[in-house]
């Protein structure tokens, strides 16, 4: 019996065991992958990154507040057929020109096994994610105006992302494997900066990251700094030939990494001794 292939990363895209033991068993169990970490640390990317590993598309549905799962499966254009018939443009009697497929009907509908990111889940209302169980479970729903069943030819590879802005239904997480993403430690981080700035300074990059890091320890601040932040930043000091980075009120390009008001104090008032590092 041949051995399934085990995901390991991209070359653009760095991971952990961890990480990669929670999309092998999405995979073998084909269940969608649920991952949750702050902002910046790389949740999206990994739908990408799993796409490349497999050679195959990516499906994108970047929910919103007023996002329904309705509109994942399909939508049905009245208005457009109502111009049509008024106008003389179209066949209005045939409904299937005005039925247009939503992310996870392509998805079903897709000669091959793609990858489906439902992008921040937990933006939607409370009720959004139960709503997609049964086709998530049974990979396949029926088109009301037609009377035809969607069936999915593929079972997609379904990743699912939350910035844990709100608690999920206990029904909708037995049926995912999770995984959180853990803030990547300097070792990590530093391999990840290699990436995207090869061959830069050694020394720059220590001071770098022991600046942001002691940044991100700050207590007080709001927005901690991404690692997305902290490759724009390096970005810029590269670009601008900073050779030297000192913690102090003179950082350069401090607006790369805190992007908020009380943030800005709360470094001025680190700096100047009015509050005690995190520990």
């Amino acid at each position: 019996m041949q051995s399934p292939t085990r995901f390991k990363g991209t070359a653009s895209y760095l991971t952990n065991e961890a990480l990669e033991t929670a999309v092998d068993c999405a995979l073998a169990l084909q269940k969608p992958l649920l991952v949750r970490g702050e902002p910046g640390t790389g949740k999206t990317l990994l739908a990408e990154a799993v796409t490349e590993a497999l050679d195959t598309e990516l499906i994108t549905w970047h929910v919103k507040s007023t996002t329904r799962a309705q509109e994942g499966l399909y939508t049905y254009d009245t208005v457009q057929r109502l111009y049509d018939s008024r106008f003389g443009d179209g066949d209005v009697k045939n409904i299937r020109h005005y039925i247009k497929l939503g992310p996870l009907g392509r998805a079903f509908s897709s000669e091959k096994r793609v990858v489906l990111l439902i992008d921040e889940v937990d933006k939607a209302d409370i009720e959004f994610p139960n709503d997609l169980l049964h086709e998530l479970d049974r990979m396949r729903f029926r088109i009301v105006e037609t009377n035809e069943d969607v069936v999915a030819k593929q079972r997609p590879v379904v990743i699912i992302t939350s910035n844990a802005e709100k608690e999920l239904p206990d029904a909708f997480l037995r049926r995912c494997v999770f995984h959180f993403i853990d803030f990547p430690e300097k070792d990590l981080m530093t391999r990840i900066v290699d990436v995207h700035h090869p061959k830069l300074d050694s020394a720059l990059v220590e001071q770098a990251m022991d600046a942001f890091y002691k940044i991100r320890n700050m207590q007080r601040l709001r927005k901690r700094p991404s690692t997305s932040e902290l490759v724009d930043w390096i970005h810029m000091l590269k670009t601008m030939g900073v050779k030297d980075v000192k913690l102090d009120k003179n950082l350069p390009f401090l607006g790369t990494l805190l992007k908020k008001e009380q943030d800005l104090v709360a470094y001025a008032d680190q700096l100047s001794g009015g509050a005690r590092w995190r520990s």
